[in-house]
């Protein structure tokens, strides 16, 4: 299937007759920027003369080339901890501040989902400000609206729209009205999946009255993919096409050793664990547990690659890391009902492809019922929602490439190569590229003669600005029949058989006496003592005092810094050995997939 170092000066010859230094004595250099030079090795079996300027260079240069390394080494080191005491002391003000949307847009709140007779913890916003532009310099009125809703899945909002080289920037640079879909902090009390359903039912039907009576187009993000396909097979008629970025709908699809999350609930028992710590938060399931098992897939990266790379360009980088981790680090709470009903049915029982998920008594899902155009986009180094859990429901949905056709759908699909999978959502180059090009060709796409087609992009120019009439877009024709990946279907329906009992046994014994023993002073424990929240506040000096002598510190520092160039030879030893230390955290990942898989195999497969 096709499916910031300092430029050195140059370096001015020694005349031929050099006076003796001393050996313990500072050497004398009429031209400071030979303290710049490479080391160079005089050749074998060659003893380097006393009278032969590159030796004598490049000997007099080394210990300068020690000392402004190690100057540079101690002036990154009190940036590096300066970074980590402003990134704690913003995850602290952000849930000060009741951890609001971290949008990049002015934005007004249109409806409060709260105050429906269904309550749900969402709110519909739309956007009125890019920059110093407002709506009416952004918009065409003839271009149909653009709903962005967010993954619910540990964060909070604000992905789509976390800079203005985004999904949100994107639809308005190319002209749609945007809204935006948030959630709060804390869910409603025994919020369920229905009540988010009927909230972004409403959403959908008062944003096609303002436009009217346009269909919205949706666009869903990771976990938002799946919400935005059951509103679009819920309310067929009021939902234009559907992009899923990202969006897992065959939780069993996934290639072994590559995607271990699929895994994890047969090593558990299934979703008791979720529903007892729910059941320990007072009917609350913190968002943190969800971030950390997204980080344990690449420990290496959450451990050690972020903080190499960010003490290593620490000069650039600062800000960036601050930005992303002000967001990674914002954990939202959904409510017990609703992580257990979402777990237990959608990634233990992968019951959405099967047309199981019961909203409520009236009204089950099924996927046929969508008639707008599905545009998916997956990427091959996604490890959590590879392109075979994006796209492994469509031949389950529809046996045939004829039976696509004559349920009269659409379905485009297009893939990147490398990107990871917050790239889909975050990555600049791909908003200006493949977000684009999807927006631009919507009225080719609802054109398209029922059936399965590949998106593909040429672009001649390499340049994601490029304008519309320098790339090109072709629908190339597939076959439903293609979309089939192999994996121990009969394994996972066991590790779904084995949760619905140990859930069952869990809320007939053990979840009343949980529920008794549950009070706020433990969940607020809970709350304060998880190590994803610990290890990043702890740098404040709210907790630790003596951090804000680095606040002094990096300021002195910045303000007379003494970076040293990317070809240093010391720094070439310190990229290696970074190098190795990330190898070998990836060894370790590689070793510990494959035994989980091995495991896996031996506890449930035949």
């Amino acid at each position: 299937m096709t499916v910031v170092g300092k430029k050195s000066k140059p370096v001015t010859p020694l005349p031929d007759a050099v006076p003796s230094v001393p050996l313990l004595a500072p050497p004398r250099l009429t031209d400071a920027a030979s303290r710049h030079a490479h080391h160079v090795n005089s050749p074998p079996g060659k003893e380097p003369s006393a009278r032969d300027p590159a030796s004598l260079n490049a000997s007099l240069s080394l210990p300068f080339d020690v000392f402004e390394y190690q100057r540079d080494v101690l002036e990154r080191t009190i940036l590096f901890f300066d970074t980590l005491r402003r990134r704690a002391n913003n995850m602290l003000e952000h849930e000060d501040a009741g951890l609001p949307p971290l949008l990049n847009f002015k934005y007004e709140m249109l409806l409060d989902a709260r105050l429906f007779a269904r309550p749900a913890n969402y709110a519909l916003l739309r956007i009125t400000e890019v920059g110093e532009d407002c709506w009416d310099d952004c918009v065409d009125p003839s271009k149909p609206p653009v709903i962005v809703l967010d993954p619910r899945a540990g964060h909070g909002p604000g992905i789509g729209g976390f800079k203005r080289e985004s999904e949100v920037g994107i639809a308005l640079h190319t002209g749609h009205p945007v809204y935006f879909v948030v959630f709060f902090p804390e869910p409603c009390p025994h919020q369920t999946l229905a009540d988010v359903l009927a909230a972004l039912r409403n959403f959908a039907e008062t944003i096609s009255a303002r436009h009217g009576g346009t269909a919205p187009v949706l666009y869903g993000n990771c976990q938002a993919g799946w919400a935005a396909t059951l509103l679009a097979a819920h309310c067929p008629d009021q939902i234009g096409p559907t992009v899923l970025n990202g969006s897992p709908l065959s939780y069993w699809e996934g290639e072994p050793g590559a995607n271990p999350m699929r895994l994890m609930g047969g090593f558990v028992g299934g979703v008791w664990l979720t529903h007892f710590l729910a059941d320990l938060n007072r009917d609350r399931f913190d968002g943190a547990w969800l971030v950390q098992n997204f980080e344990s897939l690449k420990p290496g990266n959450a451990v050690w690659d972020k903080y190499a790379n960010l003490f290593t360009k620490v000069d650039s980088e600062s800000d960036r890391f601050l930005d992303f981790e002000r967001w990674w680090n914002g954990f939202y709470r959904l409510s017990g009902e609703e992580i257990v009903s979402i777990v237990q049915d959608l990634f233990i029982g992968n019951k959405l492809e099967q047309g199981e998920i019961r909203i409520d008594e009236h009204c089950t899902i099924d996927l046929t019922r969508i008639t707008s155009p599905l545009i998916i986009f997956a990427s091959y180094g996604d490890n959590i929602t590879p392109p075979h859990q994006a796209l492994g429901w469509v031949p389950s949905v529809y046996k045939s490439t004829e039976a696509l056709k004559k349920a009269g759908q659409r379905i485009v699909y297009l893939t990147n190569p490398h990107v990871g999978h917050l790239g889909i959502f975050v990555s600049a180059s791909v908003a200006r590229f493949e977000h684009r090009a999807i927006l631009e060709n919507l009225q080719e796409i609802e054109a398209l003669e029922p059936g399965l087609f590949e998106m593909k992009i040429s672009n001649p120019t390499g340049d994601p600005d490029c304008s519309r009439d320098q790339y090109s877009v072709e629908f190339v024709p597939r076959n439903v029949e293609d979309l089939h990946f192999d994996y121990p279907r009969a394994a996972f329906q066991k590790v779904r058989e084995v949760s619905e009992f140990n859930e069952t046994l869990y809320r007939t014994f053990m979840s009343p006496w949980v529920k008794a023993i549950a009070n706020p002073w433990y969940a607020e424990a809970m709350h304060w003592l998880h190590p994803m929240r610990m290890r990043t506040y702890l740098w404040s000096e709210r907790f630790m005092p003596w951090m804000g002598a680095f606040a002094v510190l990096a300021d002195a520092v910045a303000k007379d810094r003494h970076g040293i160039r990317d070809d240093h030879p010391m720094m070439a030893q310190e990229r290696k050995l970074i190098g190795e230390i990330s190898a070998f955290w990836e060894t370790a990942r590689k070793l510990r997939d494959a035994a989980q898989e091995r495991t896996f195999s031996n506890l449930y497969g035949e």
